[in-house]
C-alpha cells in the first residue's frame, strides 16, 4: 500500500497538486487548439509551410503503403506507382489546403504543373535507389524508403518555394 503523503506532489510553485495541476492544463487544451488552428488556416509563408509539410507526410504514408505493397515488383516500378498516386494527391491537397486555390487553380493546373515539379523529384529518387543497388546491391526495403525520404525531403524544401512563387501565386490566383 501506498503512503497517502506519497500520493499527493507539489507543482513548481508547491501551491497545487499534480491532480489540479493536469486538469487545469487539459482545461487549456480547447484554447490552444483553436489558437493553433487559427494560425495554420492564415496564408502567410509559416502556416503555408506547415500545411505543406503535413500534406507531404501524408502524400508520403501513401507513398509509403504502394511502395510496401507492390515490392515484389521491384524497386522502381513500386518508385513509379507510388510517386504518382502521391503527387496527384499532394497536388489537390496543395490546391486545396497548402495554399487555398481550389476555387482559383484548376484540378488539371495543379496537377500539370505541381507534377511536372514532381518529375523532378521521381528521376532523383529514381537515381538515388539505382545508385544504391549498384554500389551496394539488395539493401532491404527500410533502407530504400530512409533514401527515398532523405531525396524527397530536400527536394521537398524546392518545391514548396517553385509552387509557392510559381503555381499559386497570388497573381496566378487572381488570373485563372
Amino acid at each position: 500500500m501506498t503512503c497517502p503523503s506519497l500520493l499527493r506532489r507539489t507543482a513548481v510553485g508547491g501551491a497545487h497538486e499534480v491532480g489540479h495541476v493536469v486538469t487545469s492544463e487539459l482545461a487549456r487544451l480547447p484554447r490552444l487548439a483553436a489558437a493553433l488552428r487559427t494560425r495554420l488556416h492564415q496564408d502567410d509563408t509559416g502556416a503555408q509551410f506547415a500545411r505543406y509539410v503535413v500534406v507531404g507526410g501524408v502524400s508520403s504514408a501513401l507513398y509509403a503503403l504502394l511502395f510496401i505493397g507492390l515490392g515484389g515488383f521491384g524497386a522502381q516500378p513500386a518508385n513509379l506507382v507510388g510517386a504518382i498516386a502521391s503527387t496527384l494527391l499532394a497536388n489537390e491537397l496543395h490546391r486545396r489546403l497548402t495554399f487555398h486555390a481550389g476555387q482559383q487553380v484548376s484540378w488539371f493546373t495543379a496537377q500539370w504543373e505541381g507534377g511536372g515539379l514532381a518529375v523532378v523529384g521521381l528521376v532523383a529518387t529514381s537515381f538515388a535507389l539505382a545508385g544504391v543497388h549498384m554500389l551496394i546491391g539488395d539493401v532491404g526495403t527500410g533502407v530504400e524508403l530512409l533514401l527515398i525520404a532523405a531525396v524527397t525531403g530536400a527536394i521537398g524544401l524546392v518545391r514548396f518555394v517553385a509552387l509557392r512563387s510559381w503555381v499559386f501565386t497570388p497573381a496566378t490566383v487572381r488570373q485563372d
